[in-house]
C-alpha cells in the first residue's frame, strides 16, 4: 500500500470560505505544519495562495486537501489542478474531533491537511470535472428546484378551488386538463369579489403551466448531456433521463470512483451490519450522496414493476422468508454494481 507521505512531501489542507480560504501547509514526513496563511477568493488572491504554496513547498511534490470542491472551493481546486498540483477532495471534520481540538480556520485547514496524511492513494476521491457535468448539476438543482416551486403552486390553486365555489371539481387531485382550462379563465364580467378569487386561481394555474414547460425543456437537456457524456445510458432498464444525469454526474469521470463497491458507499447503498443477539441482519447507510440513492432506488422500483427477471427475483426472495425492504436493499446493491459497469463502459 502506497500512502500519501510515501508520494508526497508536503500537504496543504484548505478550509474555504465564499470570501477568503485559509491555507495551512504540512511536512508529510515530521508532521509539522510549515506555514498557515489567508487568502481571498478573488483571482489576484487565488493566484497569491498559489504562489505561497509553491514557495513554502520550495518545488516538492504537494497534495492540496481541499473540502467542498463543487462548491466554495471549486475555483481553488480548478486552479491548483491548472497549476499542476494533486488535488484531492476530502470529507467535513468530524464534530468529535472539533470539541477536543477547537475550531477556527487555521485549525480546520490543518485538520484537513493530516486527513490524508496517511491515507492509501487508491482511495483519495478527486474532485469532480467542470465542464458538461458542472451543467448537468446545475441543471439538476434547477430542476429540483422548480419542481418543488410547481408542487407548491399546484397544492395552493387545489387548496383555493376546494375553499372557494368557482364551479371546479376539486374532488379528486387537479387534472392537467383542468389547470388549463383556469389557466385561460377570463375575469372582466366578474364582480369585484369573483374577479379576486378567480385572477388568483388564474395566476397559480398559469404558473404551473409555465413551470411545467420549464421542466419538460429541462428534461430534454438532461436527456442530451447524459447521452453526450454517457451513449446508451438511457437505454439502461429503469434509467431515464434525469436519473441517467444523476449517476453521471455522481461518476462524473473514470478515477474518482475506485470501485463498484466505493460507489455503492457514495451513494450510501452498501449494506450495515445491524445485528443483535440471535438477530444477523443488515440495514443501508443513511449517509452518503441522498440524490445518488434516490436515483437508484427509482431504477429498482421501475424493475420491480417492469422487468420481467427482476419481479422473478423478488418473488424468490420473498418465498424466503425476506420483507419488501430487505429485498429492495439486496435489489439496490445489484443494480448499483450493474449502473457502475455501465458507467465505466460507456463514459466518455
Amino acid at each position: 500500500m502506497t500512502t500519501v507521505a510515501d508520494q508526497f512531501e508536503h500537504v496543504v489542507g484548505i478550509d474555504t470560505h465564499a470570501r477568503t480560504h485559509t491555507y495551512c501547509l504540512v511536512e508529510t514526513r515530521t508532521g509539522g505544519i510549515i506555514d498557515t496563511a489567508t487568502f481571498p477568493t478573488t483571482t489576484a488572491g487565488t493566484n497569491r495562495a498559489i504562489s505561497w504554496i509553491a514557495r513554502r513547498a520550495q518545488g516538492t511534490t504537494t497534495l492540496a486537501a481541499i473540502e467542498g470542491t463543487s462548491s466554495y472551493g471549486a475555483g481553488i481546486a480548478a486552479a491548483l489542478a491548472a497549476s499542476g498540483f494533486e488535488v484531492t477532495e476530502i470529507r467535513p471534520i468530524a464534530r468529535p474531533s472539533c470539541a477536543r481540538t477547537g475550531k477556527s480556520d487555521p485549525i480546520d485547514a490543518e485538520a484537513a491537511a493530516r486527513s490524508v496524511i496517511r491515507e492509501d492513494l487508491d482511495k483519495l476521491a478527486q474532485p469532480r470535472r467542470s465542464g458538461d457535468r458542472t451543467a448537468l448539476r446545475v441543471l439538476l438543482a434547477a430542476r429540483a428546484l422548480v419542481d418543488q416551486q410547481r408542487t407548491a403552486n399546484r397544492n395552493a390553486l387545489t387548496a383555493l378551488v376546494r375553499s372557494i365555489d368557482l364551479s371546479v371539481d376539486a374532488r379528486k387531485p387537479l387534472t392537467d386538463a383542468q389547470i388549463a382550462t383556469i389557466a385561460a379563465w377570463r375575469t372582466s364580467r366578474d364582480d369585484a369579489v369573483t374577479r379576486v378569487f378567480r385572477e388568483e386561481a388564474r395566476r397559480l394555474a398559469r404558473a404551473v403551466l409555465e413551470q411545467t414547460e420549464v421542466l419538460r425543456e429541462n428534461h430534454r437537456q438532461l436527456g442530451q448531456l447524459t447521452e453526450a457524456l454517457a451513449p446508451g445510458l438511457q437505454s439502461v432498464p429503469g434509467v431515464g433521463a434525469v436519473t441517467g444525469a444523476i449517476l453521471v454526474a455522481a461518476y462524473s469521470h473514470h478515477g474518482r470512483v475506485r470501485s463498484e463497491a466505493a460507489f455503492a458507499a457514495l451513494g450510501g447503498i452498501a449494506p450495515l451490519p445491524a445485528s443483535s443477539g440471535n438477530t444477523t441482519r443488515h440495514r443501508l447507510s443513511r449517509s452518503g450522496d441522498r440524490q445518488l440513492n434516490r436515483a437508484v432506488d427509482v431504477v429498482v422500483r421501475t424493475r420491480l414493476r417492469y422487468d420481467p427477471a427482476t419481479r422473478e427475483y423478488a418473488s424468490r426472495r420473498r418465498a424466503e422468508g425476506l420483507s419488501n425492504r430487505e429485498i429492495r436493499r439486496c435489489l439496490k446493491r445489484y443494480v448499483c454494481r450493474a449502473l457502475y459497469r455501465e458507467l465505466r463502459t460507456r463514459m466518455t
